[in-house]
């Protein structure tokens, strides 16, 4: 007789799950339409004791320009551009056209928050809701989110890599860093880093399923509606 109920329960449970994905993916759509198109669900990882000591003055310029769910994008770059040790802590002088390290350490978090708003504000009003797009740029610069509008809206390697061969003049350079030893053998172009979403990335972790990932889960599931429960004993 247990037997019997377990398998009821059995062929139940692919509706079911298909039923808790469905009110999932609702909830994932509500918070994607509070959020301007990006993901806010998104957490610092494996950040170093140097940038976790600048969060706080951080949060502080993030509020200043309305960018405060993007504190965690920030503090990613920041483990990237100097591991927090460096003056210019966020190495944002050259965005203001200064020479590299110009900026003392306040200066260079609140720029780097302003520079990193108006790479946001760039990206939709381009019609760009990609975050990779924002972070690449804040190293290959504004005119990165222009060439990838052209190119279909969205961050890829190789528009990096085409990208940085355009400005370089196809000059490479020496790159031993794990992830492009990697991904071709430890090389890039000589100009910004094409790796730089994946190097800030590495900092970051998801909180909760994407909305496109639980309807792919959920596609998944419907597969099987239908389908008669086997329930196998050993003999």
């Amino acid at each position: 007789m247990k037997l019997k109920h377990i398998a009821i329960i059995g062929s139940l449970f692919p509706v079911l799950l298909s039923i808790v994905l469905f009110f999932g993916i609702l909830i994932s759509a509500e918070d994607d339409d509070g959020g301007g198109g990006y993901s806010s669900s998104i957490t610092g990882m494996n950040l170093s004791a140097e940038v976790l000591k600048h969060q706080p003055m951080v949060e502080k310029y993030a509020k200043e320009y309305g960018i405060s769910e993007y504190v965690p994008y920030l503090l990613a770059i920041m483990q990237v551009e100097s591991g927090g040790t460096a003056v210019d802590v966020m190495q944002s002088s050259e965005s203001l056209g200064l020479p590299p390290n110009t900026l003392d350490t306040e200066s260079s978090i609140k720029q780097g928050c302003k520079y990193f708003a108006s790479l946001l504000s760039s990206c939709e009003s381009q019609g760009i809701k990609d975050m990779n797009v924002v972070v690449q740029s804040y190293n290959y610069g504004g005119g990165y989110i222009g060439y990838v509008a052209g190119n279909g809206k969205k961050h890829t390697f190789n528009l990096a890599e085409n990208f940085a061969r355009e400005k370089s003049g196809g000059k490479k350079v020496t790159y031993t860093n794990p992830i492009a030893v990697a991904k071709n053998g430890g090389w890039r172009y000589g100009y910004g880093n094409m790796f730089y979403v994946d190097l800030v990335n590495q900092y970051l972790t998801v909180n909760e399923i994407s909305g496109e990932l639980a309807q792919k889960v959920m596609n998944e599931a419907l597969k099987y509606q239908g389908w008669k429960y086997v329930f196998g004993v050993r003999p």
